[in-house]
């Protein structure tokens, strides 16, 4: 059968859920006043923006963002008379809310045990571990869930008078080392994260989703972290529709943490770390105009949402980000050709203006969009994996575990 699509192009914008998953009761955020678990049943990552400060997203409501189902209609961002887009959400099946799981369901696998998160930071004997090793003492006080810019604010003039490793968590199943490249120079602290690496991996008790080297410059009071950053994953635990695309020689680039998320598993072409958001947008358009690139997929993953707003809290910096995402569409629909296919999703919920800093167990949005499509419309409620599945399914190889394909709906 032949190709549907030539290009595929799927983007994440990492964390923009779209209402409370029918699971949320099972799924809890830690209250920043009153430290008691809530549940994530009243998160709703977009109609809160919406709600709060509200959405200027002219492209993406061309597209139907506003025709997604749901109980209660935006707002600011209104529903399309003829939409440009097919358009939907889709549940989670797999156990986490977390970046890896979202990702890894998304190319097709089913988790079905959740990757652990250290709200109390990681255990003293894995800390005397990375000590004896190093030769270095840990601050104790950063271990815990931190904003990975605070982290430095707040210990980075200590580090740089002892020389003490600063090791943190997030809500994500990571690992993290900031050091200071004047004090801790990069290579150093690479052959401290390889070792934290293999040592999580053989103790089943300590599983670490990255572990991932955070290098930083500058002064008291004016760090600022470098393109130093090196991640070290763990591999998928079976095969995703990006392998069995790579495995059938279609080419697949990689854009952002995609990469890493995958451990390299099934990417033929990186296009590298983001700087921030709209550099990932450059990078994505920069592997569009690459001549050679006349067939394939293209894995887009854009983080600021998450990192810089989400977990921060932060609904104004949120918003203006979804905004500026959507300032660029033009640009990518001008570089798609008759035959590309975009889709646009998220990988899980991070409501700004939800109880806790963690992220929300939400309904994720899809667009998808084509040149060639003639009859947009709403389709089905679905699952993550569907997304994989119609890519397996438009370039002819297997789809993962799970998945069902909606590629015959897009007429």
């Amino acid at each position: 059968m032949p190709k549907k699509f030539n290009r595929i192009h799927l983007v994440v914008m990492d964390s923009v859920g779209i209402g409370a998953a029918p699971d949320a009761d099972k799924f809890f955020n830690h209250d920043v006043v009153t430290h008691e678990a809530v549940n994530d049943t009243k998160s709703d990552t977009i109609g809160h923006i919406d709600e709060i400060r509200g959405l200027a997203v002219p492209q993406l409501e061309k597209l139907g963002w506003g025709n997604i189902p749901r109980e209660t209609p935006l707002k600011t961002v209104k529903k399309a008379e003829q939409p440009l887009a097919y358009v939907t959400k889709l549940e989670e099946q797999s156990v986490g809310k977390d970046t890896m799981t979202g990702h890894w369901e998304i190319m097709g696998l089913h988790i079905q045990t959740p990757f652990p998160t250290y709200p109390e930071g990681y255990p003293e004997d894995l800390l005397e571990k990375i000590e004896k090793f190093s030769g270095r003492k840990i601050i104790r006080e950063a271990n815990k869930p931190y904003s990975g810019t605070a982290v430095i604010d707040d210990f980075g003039p200590r580090q740089m008078e002892t020389g003490e490793l600063i090791v943190y968590t997030s809500a994500d199943p990571v690992l993290q080392i900031a050091a200071h490249e004047d004090v801790i120079p990069r290579e150093e602290l690479y052959k401290i994260c390889e070792y934290v690496r293999s040592i999580t991996l053989e103790d089943s008790g300590i599983m670490v989703g990255r572990i991932i080297a955070r290098p930083y410059i500058g002064t008291a009071g004016d760090f600022t972290r470098t393109d130093g950053r090196h991640d070290y994953a763990l591999s998928p635990f079976g095969k995703t529709v990006m392998d069995n695309l790579n495995d059938n020689g279609v080419d697949t680039y990689s854009v952002g943490k995609i990469s890493d998320i995958f451990n390299t598993a099934g990417v033929k072409y990186d296009m590298g770390h983001n700087h921030d958001d709209m550099d990932g947008v450059d990078r994505l358009l920069k592997a569009m105009a690459k001549p050679e690139f006349i067939e394939g997929f293209s894995f887009t993953n854009l983080v600021d949402f998450d990192a810089k707003y989400g977990h921060r809290r932060d609904v104004e910096g949120y918003g203006k980000a979804i905004e500026d995402f959507d300032g660029r569409l033009p640009e990518i629909f001008e570089l798609m050709k008759e035959d590309d296919l975009l889709m646009i999703t998220a990988d899980h919920g991070n409501d700004p203006s939800y109880v806790g800093t963690d992220h929300t167990r939400e309904y994720i949005p899809l667009v998808i969009y084509s040149k060639s499509l003639k009859e947009p419309k709403v389709l089905p409620v679905g699952h993550f994996a569907d997304i994989s599945a119609t890519i397996a399914d438009n370039f002819g190889v297997n789809k993962a575990q799970i998945g069902q394909s909606f590629l015959e709906s897009l007429l």
